[in-house]
């Protein structure tokens, strides 16, 4: 009895230590370094959740409809080590965004730089500000 409540006990921890990692994603598995995107719009949504941040932009087309998108960035935390809080992206601040469309075509993109109407820029990504890993990038 005690030998299967101990492999119950057990199976239950090691379900959920690996539940984290299913969640998260390598660069390469959703986006594409090979399709920047510059997005030009205003903030709908701002979504500052582990295990990364998401901010939703209204962007205007040419004819004239809005396509909302969703841009993925670093943790919270690492955004607010870099001075990126939730109060600095009040809903209908136009923002410039800077990034990578998501591999299967959808109105989302891995954020790299933000870039504020007052020439401020963040640096959004869950890593260095060198972009993708290189290896993501194909020639």
């Amino acid at each position: 009895m005690r030998k299967k409540l101990g492999v119950v006990i057990t199976s239950v921890g090691l379900l959920l230590a690996v539940a984290p990692a299913l969640a998260h994603h390598a660069f390469t598995a959703e986006f594409d370094a090979n399709r920047p995107i510059k997005l030009r719009g205003t903030v709908a949504k701002v979504e500052l959740i582990n295990p990364h941040s998401w901010i939703h932009v209204d962007v205007k087309n040419a004819d004239g409809t809005t396509t909302r998108w969703m841009i993925e960035g670093g943790t919270p935390n690492t955004l607010l080590r870099r001075g990126l809080t939730k109060k600095d992206l009040p809903i209908g601040q136009e923002i410039l965004v800077d990034g990578y469309q998501a591999k299967d075509g959808t109105n989302r993109a891995n954020g790299r730089d933000l870039t504020f109407p007052d020439g401020k820029k963040i640096f959004l990504g869950a890593s260095g500000p060198e972009g993708p890993p290189p290896d993501a990038v194909k020639p």
